[in-house]
């Protein structure tokens, strides 16, 4: 087993060990990620260059040429939905990635999962390995959305209620101030309980126990603010290079073809950190389950 696996790890730690594997292992698990989303991209740009996007520049609307950057910002990447094909296509579009993409989690899954072991793996092997798990990945995901929408709209209903009745019956400030206050409260909860679920994928993927929920919930007890706060710093560094990427290069393609494949690509990259990292945080959620086990099954001989 490789050595960086072998112990559970800091938070610092985890970021690291994200890091270098993606450098050392660019080359598989970008390759992986083209395999899978490199055509739906490509479907994408087609379907905007036939709904009249141009490729290379396309601004957006408004009489200053800083309100037409600014307008093509809020498009970029997107498909025109002015016509019945547009339409069609974006849920084509949409419905792939749908697809697709949680195949390619798993495959990089795999993959990180062989280095640990050091094991000689190729993209075509995990790939194989990935789509073998397509329907109980498919069913125990479809399950989570269902669990994030309850999770989602329950806190919704009751904090647009009960800032509107105060607001209504006693006073507006205070109607606001419980409202953001029940909002900022059940925001944290909802990502703490999420965090908790979560790594249901990779107990479906690895370990191969379906829906997953429960082994998810079991792995993740007393980490679950580490790993909440893993998955804050994971989604900042993605929103930043994001951000970059759409201000240095939208400023010159406004909402053109050409911005969104240099977006995608961007998109890519970042999805690449973040699954090796999702991957990583799981097998060292497995490390210390493992460990814990161990612990107990000594103690418990002990006191025979």
């Amino acid at each position: 087993m490789d050595s960086k696996f072998k112990k559970p790890k800091a938070f610092g730690e985890i970021l690291d060990h994200t890091f270098s594997l993606c450098k050392n292992r660019f080359k598989e698990f970008f390759m992986i990620l083209i395999i899978f989303m490199g055509p739906v991209y490509l479907l994408q740009a087609i379907i905007q260059m036939a709904t009249g996007t141009s490729f290379f520049r396309e601004m957006g609307t408004g009489g200053q040429w800083y309100e037409q950057i600014l307008s093509s910002f809020e498009n970029s990447g997107s498909i025109d939905s002015s016509g019945f094909g547009a339409d069609i296509g974006l849920i084509v579009v949409a419905l792939l990635s749908g697809l697709l993409f949680p195949v390619a989690e798993a495959a990089i899954l795999f993959a990180v999962n062989h280095i640990r072991k050091e094991e000689e793996f190729s993209v075509s092997s995990v790939v194989k390995q990935a789509f073998r798990r397509f329907f109980p990945m498919l069913g125990s995901s479809i399950l989570f959305g269902l669990m994030l929408l309850g999770i989602i709209l329950i806190p919704i209903l009751i904090v647009a209620f009960s800032g509107g009745a105060l607001a209504a019956v006693v006073h507006p400030v205070l109607g606001i101030l419980v409202g953001v206050l029940l909002f900022i409260g059940f925001a944290i909860g909802m990502g703490l309980l999420i965090t908790r679920w979560s790594f249901y994928f990779g107990s479906v993927v690895l370990d191969k126990v379906s829906p997953g929920f429960l082994r998810s919930w079991r792995l993740s007890r007393k980490r679950t603010w580490g790993l909440f706060g893993l998955y804050i710093v994971f989604y900042l560094i993605v929103s930043i290079i994001s951000f970059a990427v759409q201000m240095t290069f939208g400023a010159l393609l406004g909402n053109s073809v050409l911005l969104g494949l240099i977006t995608n690509l961007a998109s890519l990259f970042t999805t690449m950190i973040f699954s090796v990292g999702y991957g990583i945080m799981y097998l060292d959620l497995k490390t210390r389950n493992d460990a814990d086990d161990l612990k107990e099954m000594i103690e418990d001989y002990q006191s025979i």
